[in-house]
């Protein structure tokens, strides 16, 4: 059980949603809002400054918007775990947040318990999507293989799942370029997708990583 309440950021450039998203957080003990942005580079600066333990972003803001700060805060602060929270649900916007290294994609019409979870899943190390998003990627998901992963092809999937490069992926388990390269073709294979963000989302669905 942890000592004090986990530490909250909300990042949205309309006040009257963070003023909204604030309230449903208000008096949940386990929970607490330490800073507000209102755009991508006021959340880094509110990072740095704040160190939260999760931070709930929107995708399309001006300036700097969601992924670039996402990006930006995955370099500087891995230890960060970031949400999405958008009214955006489409293919793209999902897979350049799920390969920026979110920990979790949900939409604004979710419910106060289903943020205040997630929030809690997040912090804790999961991974949480909203429910449409996962029915949605899935649906375009092909024949999946009798053949599980390996557990080196699941390393590989765990460190894409963080927004790890190829290059950084084969520089931390000391292996080729290619042979990551090869790791993914097979792991596509075996979850039936073609792409990255999709391998994520059905080894999560799986409960593979």
């Amino acid at each position: 059980m942890r000592e004090h309440p986990l530490r909250l950021m909300i990042v949205d450039d309309h006040p009257v949603v963070r003023d909204g998203l604030r309230g449903m957080f208000h008096g949940v003990a386990d929970i607490e809002v330490v800073a507000e942005a209102g755009d991508g580079h006021e959340a880094l600066a509110r990072a740095r400054a704040e160190r939260p333990d999760v931070i709930l972003m929107d995708l399309r803001m001006p300036g700097l918007d969601g992924v670039g700060a996402i990006e930006r805060l995955r370099a500087e602060h891995p230890e960060i775990r970031v949400v999405v929270l958008t009214t955006y649900d489409t293919g793209a916007d999902v897979s350049q947040a799920l390969a920026a290294g979110v920990a979790g994609y949900l939409l604004k019409d979710a419910p106060r318990e289903e943020l205040q979870a997630a929030v809690r899943t997040a912090a804790a190390g999961g991974r949480v999507l909203a429910q449409r998003i996962t029915s949605q990627l899935m649906a375009g998901l092909g024949p999946r293989s009798a053949t599980a992963p390996s557990p080196r092809e699941l390393e590989v999937l765990r460190l894409i799942a963080r927004g790890a490069a190829n290059k950084e992926v084969a520089r931390a388990l000391l292996i080729s370029e290619t042979t990551v390269k090869t790791h993914l073709k097979h792991v596509f294979a075996k979850l039936g997708v073609d792409n990255r963000a999709a391998a994520v989302v059905a080894a999560m669905e799986r409960r593979l990583i």
